[in-house]
């Protein structure tokens, strides 16, 4: 038996690496990384309203992605790439962060298959399915992706089409926990679909991007039998980008339209993803985003987002919602790899309800921080910051300091990295 055992295992490891070698593939190594230490005025480090005020000094978790991926086919100009990726997320605060007591929670970002060369009339044309982020549109020093229709799907991208190319997937998004009237099925499939023109240059140094993503809700038959909010009416998220270069930088303006279930993407920094526990039958909301990356000089460059978000009815008691928000990072470059930055950050947003009643937020946020990177440009990345934030919540509420105060500082060390 033992003899037998040492045979088959001989034989399947020599299978493996012979057929390993004929593939003679490389691995693709990728990834993402932030984390550090910090505290605040009241104990540990203070997060608030990150996506609105921006995230420089305004981060406590440990977040890293591992990505593999390896071309497993290629003859010709047919190719077939596998892509995987997991995700850990933590508070960071013990030496050995685990599953016990969500200390920590892993996650599977990504697993699919891409596929080259197989579509008539374009041999750079993408045939995909699985799991993937999914052409995802970010704002980097407010971490938001203000277009992200990601998850598990299928679809042809980038299909040459006169001066531009195509894309168009479709991808599930289910919302969980809906109803709890249901037993053991609140969870509500939801499928998108997602059609996209990028590549248009209507001028020089210019690009556009046009796209539209379809919600559509999938209840079941007993969850439609309850009614309420398993009636969710399928929802709209229309975008427009056009982006210019702009003194060795660029700068972009972002128009969006949203109803039903998608609509309060608008005012929450969302990308796409669709709100089944309101009532938004009747849901509608805008919003229009400026931002850009602009060098002022060979050493001193600003990063901004301005985001202005409409919306109305998102639920049944709120007649409309208005928010603003504006951050801006300045960085100035002293060597090759110390830098300065300063940021800072401002929001204000009013929530008017059906009674004639209100509810307004507003805060400020600014950070100075040295930072040491790889080298002098703004994204150059690995980047070790040492900072100080101070938050104040603007309209006076005890928001801080366990409920104490309107205003906290921050002071800590934080790393950044993806390769």
């Amino acid at each position: 038996m033992n003899t037998t055992l040492r045979t088959l295992t001989v034989a399947l490891t020599a299978a493996l690496t012979s057929t390993w070698a004929m593939a003679d593939n490389a691995i693709d190594f990728h990834g993402y990384l932030r984390s550090g230490i910090g505290v605040s005025s009241d104990g540990g480090m203070q997060e608030w309203q990150k996506n609105k005020l921006g995230r420089l000094g305004n981060e406590t978790d440990t977040y890293g992605e591992l990505e593999l991926g390896s071309e497993v086919y290629k003859k010709n100009d047919v190719s077939f790439y596998l892509d995987s990726m997991v995700s850990m997320v933590s508070d960071g605060s013990n030496d050995n962060e685990t599953t016990i007591g969500d200390d920590a929670e892993f996650g599977l970002r990504q697993l699919n298959l891409q596929i080259k060369g197989l579509v008539p009339g374009d041999k750079d044309a993408v045939i995909w399915g699985g799991k993937r982020y999914y052409q995802r549109h970010d704002l980097h020093i407010i971490d938001t992706k203000y277009w992200n229709i990601s998850g598990a799907g299928a679809g042809i991208e980038n299909y040459s089409v006169g001066p531009g190319a195509v894309s168009f997937a479709w991808i599930r998004g289910d919302a969980n926990d809906v109803d709890y009237r249901v037993d053991n099925d609140n969870d509500v499939n939801i499928n998108y679909l997602d059609l996209r023109y990028a590549g248009l240059k209507p001028w020089q140094g210019s690009w556009v991007e046009v796209g539209i993503d379809y919600a559509m809700p999938n209840p079941t038959n007993k969850q439609k039998s309850y009614g309420g909010l398993y009636d969710a009416d399928n929802g709209v998220m229309l975008t427009g980008e056009i982006s210019q270069d702009m003194f060795g930088g660029y700068n972009k303006l972002v128009v969006q339209y949203a109803n039903k279930g998608l609509a309060q993407n608008m005012v929450s920094q969302g990308g796409g993803w669709y709100d089944m526990w309101n009532d938004t039958s009747s849901a509608t909301g805008y919003r229009i985003i400026n931002t850009g990356l602009i060098p002022i000089t060979d050493r001193f460059s600003i990063n901004h987002v301005l985001t202005w978000g409409s919306a109305n009815n998102i639920t049944a008691t709120t007649d409309k919602t208005r928010m603003v928000s504006l951050v801006g990072r300045a960085q100035y470059q002293f060597t090759n790899y110390v830098r300065g930055i300063g940021e800072a950050g401002a929001f204000y947003q009013k929530d008017t309800y059906n009674d004639g009643s209100n509810y307004k937020q507003s805060g400020e946020k600014y950070t100075i921080a040295l930072a040491l990177a790889d080298g002098p440009e703004f994204m150059s990345r690995p980047e070790l910051r040492i900072f100080a934030s101070y938050l104040t919540d603007g309209e006076k509420r005890d928001t801080f300091r366990d409920n104490t105060a309107s205003d906290t500082w921050n002071y800590g060390v934080q790393v950044e990295a993806w390769w």
